[in-house]
């Protein structure tokens, strides 16, 4: 098995089960958890695999829909564990948002793909995934949350698969998602944001 698939194999896993956490909150069946951990863990390799004229990864290898099925069945014997299920969410999705942008900016580099490719692959990978989950729940998407860094984590992360091999360091796949996953938490837990726009009257 490749890196990129241990990758994707790890980011569905892991953005499948915030997808179930969320249906969870919204006391949903088991189908229902089952499409939220689906569209969850598989819509960032989806939209990426279409973007590179690829077969997507669950055609391709359904055994990726049974992670995304069996995260689903996981949750919902064991969302009532949890102290807080936002709060799980939250660190659940910066961590698979770190491994998924390293597998779709590290396929991308090895499909030869220009730097600025390989860069919006990475977002797409990290964030599409956790949009679709968002916005079919009728929240507010965490891409899109004022003072908070996310899609910011992704384009660093997949910044530094590009340079890790650049500057002498190895396992560029590591270095990409242990950084986007440093610079996610960071902004949960030490407030790391970027300056936001702020509207002023017109000039007379």
């Amino acid at each position: 098995m490749t890196i990129i698939a241990m990758l994707d194999y790890a980011s569905v896993l892991v953005f499948a089960l915030t997808g179930a956490l969320v249906a969870s909150r919204a006391q949903l069946d088991l189908v229902g958890f089952a499409f939220f951990a689906c569209l969850t863990g598989l819509g960032g390799g989806t939209l990426r695999d279409l973007l590179l004229d690829r077969t997507p990864i669950w055609i391709d290898n359904p055994a990726f829909l049974m992670v995304g099925c069996g995260a689903a069945a996981l949750v919902f014997f064991t969302a009532h564990l949890f102290e807080s299920r936002y709060r799980a969410i939250l660190w659940l999705d910066a961590g698979a948002l770190g491994v998924a942008v390293a597998a779709g900016a590290g396929l991308a580099e090895n499909l030869s793909q220009p730097p600025i490719i390989v860069l919006v692959m990475g977002i797409a990978t990290g964030c599409a995934g956790g949009l679709m989950r968002d916005v079919v729940a009728n929240e507010v998407p965490m891409v899109l949350k004022q003072g908070e860094l996310y899609v910011t984590c992704a384009l660093i992360g997949s910044a530094a698969l590009l340079l890790s091999p650049q500057i002498g360091v190895p396992m560029a796949s590591l270095a990409c998602a242990g950084i986007t996953f440093a610079l996610r938490a960071g902004s949960l837990v030490f407030g790391w944001a970027l300056p936001t726009y702020k509207p002023r009257p017109p000039r007379k």
